[in-house]
């Protein structure tokens, strides 16, 4: 008999059987009912206080660390002994035309100014949101009384962000204080902060101070700050001491920060905006046109635990620096609420080989205007790239590929085992197939195993007693229809060897020389061909497929039409093992809806076999 009791095991009946097992092995006890209303209830305390106990070590020892806290404050704590800044709320974001038409006039200024805080609004399922400008921006007369808003850069294109602009004030305390400056506000968007440091309560001269994460070099006179979430989801602002990072505000200097408090994710997709502030020129109010060049999108909440677990140990290796593929990853994914993931490589791993180079691919989220994409790209190539990276390091930017799936799922179903009728379970595995590509792919580097995937849907129903799936992949290239197409597809997997009966390589159809055609590879060949739909060549040779590099090329490729209304055609190849699909670079897995298929296949297993002698 154990004479030491084991807690290991949280299970309070465990413990309780336990705490008697010990007990029993006591001479004192061994005769004792500990089954007794007044022990059993003794045993019932201990177990419990126990019980508690261990959950509480438990969970102390858990939140001790960042791959296994749950506490948002435990997992912002790790953050920032890491150095990293977790992402606030985002505002949404708009672009706009803006422009004040005086053609009839007289006297008008050959500049106007529009102040920043100008204001806008635009409804979004029934509810209004109040976008504004965070700078200000000039127009000039164009000889005829028309003004046209531009950027610094000269676009056309100004920036409205969605927020209530608030105003936090601090006055500086002593140095031998530690100053703690907290703005009660969860709502922060923490990218819109200005900070102004005042030479005193009552001057107008003040000094701006700018974002730590934005520093390229640091002495004792530089002014920056950094602020951060604190445990009860405000924000933190902290200044250097001289030598940390840069110059602190003086006592009695004041502080004045500015921020927008944003509504999220709530704002996007804003499309009609209206201008709250009216121009006034010369005395008059005139009113501003707002023509909307890309809706509202980028607005998101506060990162979420499990984004700052997987970014903030990344951040820590990069040390502010742009190296390995893993620094671009997390500074990019940090920094842009925008971008869902980012895949990066060095031009060593691309195809054809580009040294000197790293090629990034962005996956944005849904609804992310073509303006606003191109933005932030310029953004990660002028901004961190530019500052971040090693000499002689060229961005250069990609698409994300996709690759859809073609699966034929068949599954032997008994009805003795369900009172689901086999069309109803075909339904429900084809649901349940796109909720787990939603679910477990359509990222870069997501790879597909069969294996796990049949499995699930044995565990869908009893009834289901096995199931089979066959795999093509298809990939869809952009076609011109009035010149010659030569390109290669690379697919993500090697290509089954020519066979004497079925087709590797196998094309959408579409119109030819006044025919329905398809392209095949002829049987026994790797050699691709125009086919009719009787499988008559009608063009011997289009191009051919490497098995092995899992490559095909096209030369010469010109069909009439497309018969299926897109810009591109789509190309199905029959993988050499389809047990698993690894995505390369920067491609994603998504399923095809259109062509797969879910067939059951009645099984009674309480029928016997009768044989006839």
């Amino acid at each position: 008999m154990a004479t030491t009791v084991k807690s290991s095991d949280l299970d309070f009946n465990t413990i309780k059987n336990r705490l008697k097992d010990y007990f029993k092995s006591q001479p004192e006890f061994n005769s004792y009912d500990f089954e007794g209303a007044g022990l059993n209830n003794l045993l019932d305390v201990l177990a419990y206080n126990t019980h508690v106990n261990a959950l509480t070590a438990n969970f102390a020892l858990n939140e001790s660390f960042l791959p296994t806290a749950q506490l948002r404050s435990s997992v912002l704590s790790h953050a920032q002994m890491l150095g990293y800044e977790t992402r606030s709320v985002t505002s949404s974001r708009a672009l706009l035309e803006l422009s004040l038409n005086l053609t009839n006039v007289s006297g008008r200024p050959v500049t106007i100014t529009l102040p920043k805080g100008s204001q806008f609004s635009s409804s979004i399922d029934g509810v209004s949101y109040t976008f504004r400008t965070l700078e200000e921006y000039n127009a000039r007369d164009n000889g005829s009384g028309f003004y046209q808003f531009l950027t610094s850069s000269g676009s056309q294109n100004i920036p409205v962000f969605e927020g209530l602009e608030k105003t936090k004030t601090f006055i500086v305390g002593q140095k031998d204080e530690r100053q703690i400056y907290v703005i009660p506000d969860e709502t922060m968007d923490k990218s819109t902060v200005v900070v102004r440091v005042y030479d005193s309560t009552t001057s107008n001269t003040y000094t701006t101070y700018t974002p730590l994460s934005t520093a390229v070099r640091i002495d004792t006179s530089t002014t920056y700050f950094s602020i951060h979430e604190v445990p009860n989801g405000y924000y933190e602002l902290n200044f250097g001491d001289g030598t940390s990072f840069g110059k602190s505000p003086d006592p009695g200097e004041k502080i004045v920060v500015t921020y927008l408090s944003s509504k999220g994710p709530l704002a996007n997709n804003g499309n009609v905006f209206v201008a709250n502030n009216q121009v006034r020129v010369n005395g008059i109010d005139y009113i501003l046109s707002a023509v909307t060049s890309s809706e509202s999108s980028g607005g998101a909440n506060k990162q979420s635990i499990e984004s700052i677990k997987q970014l903030a140990p990344l951040a820590f290796a990069s040390q502010q620096r742009l190296v390995t593929s893993l620094d671009y990853k997390s500074i990019i994914e940090t920094n842009f609420s925008q971008v869902k993931e980012a895949a990066v490589w060095s031009g060593d791993q691309n195809i054809p080989l580009d040294w000197g180079a790293v090629y990034i691919s962005l996956n944005f989220n849904a609804g992310i205007p073509a303006a606003t994409q191109q933005a932030v790209k310029d953004s990660i190539r002028n901004v961190y790239v530019k500052n971040l990276s090693t000499m002689s390091i060229t961005p250069k930017f990609v698409d994300p590929t996709e690759v859809y799936l073609i699966l034929g799922v068949a599954f032997n179903f008994d009805p003795a085992l369900t009172g689901v009728t086999p069309s109803t379970t075909e339904g429900n595995i084809s649901n349940y197939i796109s909720s787990y590509f939603d679910r477990e792919l359509n990222s870069f580097g997501k790879v597909f195993r069969k294996s796990n995937l049949t499995t699930e849907i044995d565990a869908i129903g009893k009834q289901i007693l096995n199931t089979r799936i066959d795999i093509k992949v298809q990939m869809r290239q952009e076609i011109d229809t009035s010149g010659l197409n030569t390109f290669q597809i690379q697919m993500p997997c090697k290509i089954a060897e020519p066979d004497d009966e079925f087709y590797r390589i196998v094309t959408e159809a579409f119109e030819f020389g006044g025919k329905i055609c398809r392209v095949k590879n002829r049987l026994r060949t790797n050699q691709l061909s125009i086919v009719d739909l009787d499988d008559n060549i009608v063009v011997d040779n289009i191009g051919n497929y490497n098995s092995d590099k899992g490559t095909i090329d096209f030369i010469g490729f010109q069909p009439t039409r497309l018969l299926s209304g897109n810009t591109f055609i789509r190309i199905e190849a029959v993988p050499t093992i389809d047990g698993t699909i690894r995505p390369l670079r920067n491609y994603i897995l998504k399923l095809e809806n259109d062509r797969s298929s879910t067939t059951a296949l009645i099984d009674r297993q309480t029928e016997t076999l009768e044989v006839t002698i």
